[in-house]
């Protein structure tokens, strides 16, 4: 796994509605690491982390002469050689659907008669978020429609989460692309893949959107999941329509209550019919088909 030896600084935006692509990518190239959080309201919240000897008065000039307005941030140093290692989530493991979910900090696997899926989960994966356990109950149930898809697409993968489990729900008989933006989400994927045996199965790409070759030669998806955010989804609607087979399945989440009439119906003006819908706290998810 990808490692920041000599830590570091944390630099923590506000939350924010939505950050445009040129602000997002000045983050992108400013910063060592770039992660996208998202609170319990839908917003997205940029954590990003650089070197020790990290000049505040450089970032803000450059930002000024590419006229670029930037959220309110602070900065922390963190003191620990390991800031992946030490910010690992140590959650308690728990069973939704087919799955039990359980932490790399575990020695063992937990006793159970569910799928066993062990994760490395710090706070830009979501491993424990309302939706992700929305999508892992949907895929549950996608399994006993669909028992036997060749082709996943899981875009913006996070921690592999959704792609480790579908891989063991049908017993590693499918290819499954795991894509992400963040570049140490795809680390994380991969080593997760790895320490869940699926590796061969699971190959992580580093892609903005659908951008990377690699998506379009293994299409078209039997199913395309996407745990993202409101706006993401709605930008990248049309290109999972094109890279879905007909009939094939799309689950969405990463959106809230007062959110889900606008996302919805932005899907269906493209030809997706709403199948299903999930409601945990006020995170929603949906399972649409394409026909």
């Amino acid at each position: 796994m990808h490692n920041i030896k000599d830590c570091c600084k944390l630099i923590k935006f506000n939350p924010v509605d939505f950050l445009d692509e040129i602000t997002s990518n000045f983050l992108e190239e400013s910063f060592e690491v770039v992660t996208i959080n998202y609170t319990d309201d839908g917003l997205e919240e940029y954590v990003c982390y650089a070197p020790l000897d990290f000049n505040l008065n450089t970032f803000n000039n450059l930002a000024q002469k590419q006229n670029i307005t930037l959220p309110d941030f602070t900065i922390e140093t963190l003191e620990n050689k390991d800031w992946l290692t030490e910010n690992v989530i140590k959650f308690s493991p728990f069973e939704i659907g087919e799955f039990l979910i359980y932490g790399i900090h575990e020695t063992s696997t937990p006793p159970t008669s569910k799928i066993p899926v062990q994760v490395y989960a710090a706070t830009a994966f979501g491993s424990e978020h309302q939706t992700t356990k929305m999508c892992l109950t949907a895929i549950s149930e996608l399994h006993s429609s669909i028992p036997s898809p060749t082709n996943i697409l899981d875009m913006g993968t996070g921690s592999g989460i959704l792609s480790i489990g579908a891989s063991k729900i049908w017993q590693n008989n499918v290819n499954i692309i795991a894509a992400d933006i963040d570049a140490q989400s795809v680390d994380v994927t991969h080593s997760n893949t790895i320490t869940n045996s699926v590796e061969a199965y699971i190959k992580a790409i580093h892609s903005d959107g659908y951008s990377n070759p690699i998506i379009k030669e293994n299409a078209p998806f039997d199913i395309i999941f996407a745990n993202i955010l409101l706006n993401p989804l709605k930008a990248m609607a049309n290109d999972a329509y094109q890279m879905l087979s007909t009939n094939g399945y799309y689950l969405i989440s990463g959106f809230i209550d007062n959110q889900e009439h606008d996302i919805i119906n932005h899907h269906t003006s493209l030809g997706f019919k709403l199948l299903k819908t999930y409601a945990l706290e006020n995170w929603r998810a949906a399972i649409l088909q394409k026909i």
